[in-house]
C-alpha cells in the first residue's frame, strides 16, 4: 500500500516538471522570436501568384511561402506547404519590415493565437490580420473551404464561412510597403507562449536555399515550385507552379554580400541615416524603383567624411592638454609678429627717458 502510494506520487511530481519544463522552453522561444534575425538593404520581390496543393489530410495546417535570405545568392522563395501541426496551435508567418533604410526578416511562430505578420496578404486565409483558414475545436481542426482546398472525402472537419479576398502582392511592411502597425490585440498575441519553426519547416526552407530554380535571381519572382503538398516535396503531382510573378521584377543593383547589413553596422548607423534614402526594392513593381547606387557611394562617403571630421573634433574636445598647447602655440606667434600693450608703454617710457637724458647731456657745457 504504501509502495503504491509513493509510485502515484512520484507520477504526479514527473508529470508537474515534465509542464513546467514545457512551459519554460516556450516562453523562452517567445522572447527569441521577437528579434530581427536578418537585415538586408533590398527588398523582397512581391509575392508570386499561385494555387494551393489540396491538403493531404486532417490535422495538417497551411504555412505560406515567403522570400528567404541567402548571403550567397540574395532572395530565395521558400514554397508555401502543408505541416501537421502542434495541437491547438496556430502558425503566425514571418514577414519582411522595412525601417531605417533595411528589411529585417520577423521569423514566424506557433502559439495560440495568430499574432501580427506585417499585414502582408498571403493568401488562403492570411489576409494581413488574422487567420480565416481555419479553427481548432477541441484536439481537432476545422477547415473553412472558402479559402482552403480540402477533399471532403479525406477531411471531414469543415466549414464554409465567406472571406474577403484582396489582390495585394507586397511583401513586406513598412514605407513603400504595408504600412499595418500591430493591434493591441496582436500585440498581446504576441507576448503569448510560444515557439519557434518546426524541425520539418526549417530542413524545407534549407532544402529550398539549396535549389538554384527558387532564387528570385534565376526565377525573376515566379518560381516553379511555389508551393508543395508536404514540406521538401519539390516534384510530383502535388507540387504547384506559380502562375506569374506578383509585380514586375528588377534586378538589384548590389550584390548579396554588398546588400547584407551586420549587427555591429545596424548599431553604428542606429537605423537613422538610411532612413532618409529612398528604399531601394528588389521586386521593383511593388512600389517605387531601386536607389542609384552612385547617389548611395555618394552619400556613405560624405558620411564616412562626417565621421571624419567628427572623430577629429571628439578628440581635440577629449585631449585638453593638446587644446591649451595649441592655444599657447597661438599666443606665442602673435606675442612674435605684434607688441603687447604694456611693451609698447614700456617703449615709450624708454623713449622719453633717452630724449631727456639727451636734453640733460646737451646743456651741460654750457654751465
Amino acid at each position: 500500500m504504501n509502495r503504491s502510494v509513493r509510485s502515484r506520487i512520484f507520477g504526479l511530481l514527473l508529470g508537474v516538471l515534465m509542464v513546467t519544463t514545457s512551459v519554460l522552453s516556450l516562453s523562452t522561444a517567445s522572447q527569441a522570436q521577437i528579434g530581427i534575425g536578418i537585415s538586408v538593404r533590398i527588398g523582397p520581390p512581391a509575392l508570386p501568384i499561385y494555387a494551393q496543393p489540396i491538403c493531404p489530410g486532417p490535422g495538417y495546417l497551411w504555412t505560406p511561402g515567403y522570400w528567404a535570405w541567402s548571403d550567397v545568392g540574395g532572395y530565395y522563395w521558400v514554397p508555401g506547404t502543408w505541416v501537421i501541426a502542434p495541437v491547438g496551435l496556430l502558425w503566425t508567418p514571418g514577414y519582411w519590415g522595412f525601417a531605417g533604410g533595411f528589411y529585417g526578416w520577423h521569423a514566424g511562430y506557433w502559439g495560440p493565437h495568430v499574432g501580427f505578420y506585417g499585414g502582408i496578404n498571403y493568401g488562403f486565409g492570411y489576409g494581413g490580420v488574422g487567420f480565416a483558414g481555419g479553427e481548432w475545436r477541441g484536439g481537432a481542426f476545422f477547415y473553412n473551404r472558402a479559402v482552403m482546398n480540402v477533399n471532403v472525402t479525406n477531411v471531414r472537419n469543415v466549414y464554409n464561412r465567406t472571406v474577403v479576398v484582396n489582390n495585394v502582392h507586397t511583401s513586406f511592411n513598412g514605407p513603400g510597403g504595408i504600412e499595418a502597425r500591430p493591434t493591441a490585440q496582436e500585440e498581446a498575441y504576441g507576448r503569448e507562449p510560444h515557439t519557434a519553426a518546426l524541425s520539418a519547416q526549417t530542413e524545407h526552407e534549407h532544402a529550398a536555399s539549396q535549389n538554384r530554380a527558387l532564387f528570385a535571381s534565376e526565377n525573376h519572382g515566379r518560381p516553379a515550385i511555389a508551393a508543395t503538398g508536404r514540406p521538401g516535396e519539390f516534384s510530383g503531382r502535388n507540387v504547384e507552379h506559380a502562375r506569374e510573378a506578383g509585380a514586375p521584377y528588377r534586378e538589384p543593383k548590389m550584390t548579396p554580400q554588398e546588400a547584407r547589413a551586420s549587427g555591429s553596422e545596424n548599431r553604428a548607423r542606429g537605423l537613422n541615416e538610411s532612413s532618409r534614402n529612398e528604399p531601394a526594392r528588389n521586386g521593383g513593381g511593388q512600389e517605387r524603383s531601386m536607389a542609384r547606387p552612385e547617389k548611395a557611394r555618394s552619400e556613405n562617403n560624405n558620411g564616412r567624411n562626417e565621421a571624419r571630421n567628427t572623430a577629429r573634433n571628439n578628440v581635440r574636445n577629449d585631449n585638453p592638454s593638446r587644446t591649451r598647447e595649441g592655444a599657447s602655440s597661438r599666443q606665442n606667434e602673435n606675442h612674435n609678429s605684434k607688441p603687447s600693450k604694456q611693451e609698447k608703454q614700456a617703449q615709450k617710457q624708454q623713449q622719453k627717458q633717452a630724449k631727456a637724458e639727451q636734453k640733460r647731456a646737451a646743456h651741460e657745457p654750457h654751465r
